[in-house]
């Protein structure tokens, strides 16, 4: 049987939200029902606590003291989405720390593809700022990680909001390539075509803005045109995805058509870029329940080949076809596209 690392931590479910808060404890434990739903052998690890080094690659030091020093005095509101207890100082140290346990033990052959199922999760965290429900930003914590033992990365961010503090964490950097597809406008703002890296890094950031309403169908179509060919170019040795599934149609945030089966396809088709036991999904949004624990599994399923998948379709419609026309545009003298 297919082998998963799936890489938990009992603190998530320590870092509580208020009442009504739509990142909330349920959520992982929904996506870990999820996965060990799917026909596979799990390999469970807990994860541990980052190195404080490792993360001031990411993070301001003076910034990581002020966060520890928020929590332990009780925490509250850090602004009006993002809310911390004295547990989620912990929690997210594990959580920052859950994509390393990955990357080892996938590089020990323990198993074919990782799942991080963690909380608080992390693709919004800036250098110096927590937003957007994330303090410490969890997969380019890993990204650096990587970077450190001289691998080229690919993250693949497929969360229906933008992650701003993963691009601008590698906004200059040659080695990263960060692919988004998100809704624009909409939180945070940031990811408009246009935004494509700087110096060394120029081209290295790709941003596919996609209208509210989108179709499966466009979207998938946006991904076929846009992201796989720029990572087949690119040539990751791994390939880390900010797993957010609130641009599923069921999700109560998001405005975006995506269907279950699409995380399936997807995954498949950027698994067959990358090499062998070298992809790791990290959980980000996603607020129904239902649909994040079946979403999560249809990724697995899709990594593993587990089951077929459907064919990409090719074109885009609707409102969508402009802006892929002008992601295209922003990224033609940096990659063969459209």
């Amino acid at each position: 049987m297919v082998s998963l690392v799936l890489v938990t931590h009992e603190l998530s479910r320590r870092h509580h939200t208020p009442a009504g808060h739509p990142e909330r404890v349920a959520r992982v434990d929904a996506v870990v029902d999820g996965i060990r739903s799917t026909p596979v052998d799990i390999r469970d690890l807990v994860a541990p606590k980052v190195d404080r080094s490792l993360l001031e690659q990411v993070h301001d030091s003076a910034y990581i003291d002020s966060i520890r020093e928020f929590c332990v005095s009780g925490g509250g509101h850090v602004d009006p989405d993002t809310f911390a207890v004295p547990a989620t100082w912990d929690a997210a140290l594990h959580a920052a720390g859950a994509g390393v346990a990955a990357i080892d033990a996938l590089d020990r052959n323990q198993g074919e593809t990782a799942f991080v199922a963690v909380r608080p999760p992390g693709h919004h965290a800036e250098r110096a700022q927590a937003m957007g429900f994330c303090f410490f930003n969890n997969a380019a914590v890993a990204a650096a990680y990587l970077r450190g033992l001289g691998e080229r990365v690919a993250v693949l961010d497929w969360d229906v909001h933008h992650g701003n503090g993963t691009q601008r964490t590698f906004y200059r950097d040659p080695d990263v390539l960060y692919l988004s597809l998100h809704e624009f406008p909409f939180y945070p703002g940031t990811g408009w075509v246009n935004e494509v890296g700087a110096g060394p890094g120029e081209g290295t950031t790709v941003n596919v803005a996609l209208p509210n309403g989108t179709t499966a169908e466009s979207y998938l179509a946006a991904f076929r045109n846009v992201v796989l060919p720029v990572l087949r170019q690119f040539d990751p040795g791994w390939l880390l995805i900010s797993a957010g599934y609130d641009a599923h149609v069921e999700d109560p945030l998001g405005g975006l058509r995506v269907r279950t089966s699409d995380y399936a396809t997807m995954a498949r088709e950027v698994a067959r870029i990358v090499p062998a036991n070298r992809t790791v999904a990290f959980l980000e949004g996603g607020y129904d329940l239902e649909a994040i624990a079946a979403s999560a599994s249809a990724t697995v399923r899709g990594t593993l080949a587990l089951e077929p998948t459907q064919p990409l379709p090719d074109v885009v419609s609707g409102s969508a076809a402009r802006t892929v026309e002008l992601t295209v545009e922003a990224l033609r003298s940096h990659w063969e596209v459209g």
